[in-house]
């Protein structure tokens, strides 16, 4: 598969359980500005992607299901952007002043080998996890000498 030369936005619709929170916690906590919204969801701006926040009742709202990686249970359904290394650090330093509870600290992958990398795992208030990573080289984005501890 051919790389892009530039990448471009990708869209992602998300079920929430309570819209008017779930909207504060992006764009508030996150900072993602809103764009068209109705009654039943919000399109958002989430660092530069079209996130859609839709309701849905509690009872339709997926369960987390967990995979074991590098000794954490990482939620087998979650998204995020890749930020760069200082961007990354400034927003988890962010979060934690703000006291948002971690899923996964802040933490960092392979360090001091090719394909080091800073992640960590956050909730919204709806049950949706979000990773956010930063590679100290991002040509190391798709890499696949790496490997992980189980």
């Amino acid at each position: 598969m051919n790389k892009p030369a530039s990448i471009q936005p990708f869209h992602l619709a998300l079920p929430v359980t309570d819209l008017d929170q779930t909207l504060v916690f992006y764009t508030e906590t996150l900072d993602c500005p809103t764009g068209r919204t109705s009654e039943r969801w919000v399109d958002l701006d989430f660092f530069g992607h079209q996130v859609v926040l839709h309701l849905v009742e509690p009872e339709d709202h997926p369960t987390a299901v967990t995979n074991p990686v590098d000794g954490h249970a990482v939620p087998a359904s979650h998204f995020g952007p890749i930020l760069d290394w200082a961007a990354f650090h400034a927003l988890a330093e962010r979060l934690q002043q703000a006291g948002i509870r971690f899923v996964i600290e802040p933490n960092i992958r392979f360090q001091g080998q090719s394909g080091e990398q800073a992640t960590m795992f956050i909730a919204d208030p709806s049950g949706n996890h979000l990773e956010f990573k930063s590679f100290k080289d991002i040509g190391m984005l798709f890499a696949t000498d790496l490997e992980s501890e189980a």
